[in-house]
């Protein structure tokens, strides 16, 4: 799993071109993705595509 208290989140994931999921890029990202339902919950991609429309969404870095 990723700790984001010693490990850089852009090591671990990225996001996918229209911004609304996160993928793993190593497998401690696709693990903590899996796990956490980072790219699957419906309510957080529903809110990311607000983001997206505002212009907040994804972050440069």
């Amino acid at each position: 799993m990723f700790n984001p208290r010693t490990q850089v989140w852009f090591e671990h994931f990225c996001w996918t071109e229209d911004g609304l999921c996160i993928v793993g890029k190593t497998p401690i990202g696709r693990a903590t993705v899996v796990s956490l339902r980072l790219s699957d919950d419906p309510d957080a991609l529903e809110v990311r595509s607000y983001w997206v429309l505002a212009d907040w969404h994804p972050p440069e870095d």
